[in-house]
């Protein structure tokens, strides 16, 4: 009875020791991600990065990946940090990014937050500058990959009917 007692006064010292360290909100890669979450789950908050590359990104960096955000070190934070800005460094494989062979400078990137943002904003831009068909298409707020318009995208078309039906002839009376 005595050792139990000791086990259960051990472990209720643990988890006030948890509870003294855990952090709501935990800030990776200049975004706060959820504390009460694992690891590889509040990852994918993070714009650029999902489940797949959050799992990764936890291997890299030595975290274990089931642990809760909230319970991190400081050390464990900064290695994601490292980790999740510059993840080809690295050693994610260049077909993972999300920007192979950029526009600018031809390297393969994987961009995350408001870099992505603001990347796809130019590329938007850089497409309607040169009037090409996808510039158009974009401008008009049309689909630009090849999606039929006929009956989807009617929200940007205001209220309109797709196709009207011709109006029964009335019925000939003898």
């Amino acid at each position: 009875m005595w050792i139990l007692d000791e086990n259960y006064k051990m472990a209720e010292k643990q988890t006030e020791t948890q509870r003294e360290n855990y952090k709501h909100i935990v800030r990776i890669a200049n975004v706060d991600v959820p504390g009460g979450k694992q690891v590889k789950v509040a990852l994918t908050k993070i714009k650029g990065i999902g489940a797949i590359l959050a799992d990764i990104i936890c291997k890299l960096s030595k975290v274990d990946r089931n642990k809760k955000a909230g319970h991190l070190t400081d050390e464990e934070v900064v290695s994601l940090n490292k980790v999740a800005n510059a993840p080809i460094e690295h050693g994610i494989p260049e077909w993972m990014g999300n920007r192979r062979k950029d526009y600018d400078s031809g390297e393969d990137k994987h961009l995350i937050t408001g870099t992505l943002n603001f990347t796809k904003e130019n590329d938007l831009k850089r497409l309607k500058k040169i009037k090409c068909l996808r510039g158009a298409r974009h401008q008009k707020g049309l689909p630009v990959r090849g999606q039929r318009t006929r009956s989807n995208f009617r929200k940007s078309k205001g209220k309109v009917v797709g196709v009207k039906k011709k109006a029964a002839p009335a019925a000939k009376k003898k």
